[in-house]
C-alpha cells in the first residue's frame, strides 16, 4: 500500500438513531469501492495504492451524507502517502491488539 486516509464524516442531523443511518451509508459506499478498510468507533481507515482514487472517496463520503439527509456535513481526514515507498497497512499497526 502507498496511501491511506482516515475520516471521519459528521452529518448534522437532530438525532443520534439519524446519525448513525447516514454513517451506515457512508460506510456501506466505502465497503462498494473494493478498496482495504476498516470501521472504528470514532474513523474509518482506508487504504489503496492510488492517492487519488482515495482522495476521490474522502469527497464522495460528504456527498453520499448529504444524499442520505444531511443538511451540512463535517469531516476530518487524516492522510499517509508514500509515493515511492510502502506504507504501514491497517494490519500491520492493529492486528496484534485485535480481541481473538
Amino acid at each position: 500500500m502507498r496511501a491511506s486516509i482516515a475520516i471521519q464524516t459528521l452529518p448534522a442531523v437532530e438525532s443520534d438513531e439519524e446519525l448513525i443511518r447516514i454513517v451506515d451509508e457512508v460506510i456501506a459506499y466505502i465497503q462498494s469501492t473494493g478498496l482495504p478498510y476498516e470501521v472504528g468507533p470514532f474513523e474509518t481507515t482506508i487504504e489503496g495504492d492510488d492517492y487519488d482514487r482515495l482522495m476521490e472517496v474522502a469527497k464522495e463520503c460528504q456527498h453520499v451524507a448529504i444524499r442520505a439527509g444531511a443538511k451540512k456535513v463535517s469531516a476530518y481526514i487524516k492522510v499517509v502517502y508514500e509515493p515511492e515507498g510502502e506504507i504501514l497497512t491497517i494490519d500491520k499497526k492493529t492486528a496484534k491488539h485485535r480481541r481473538k
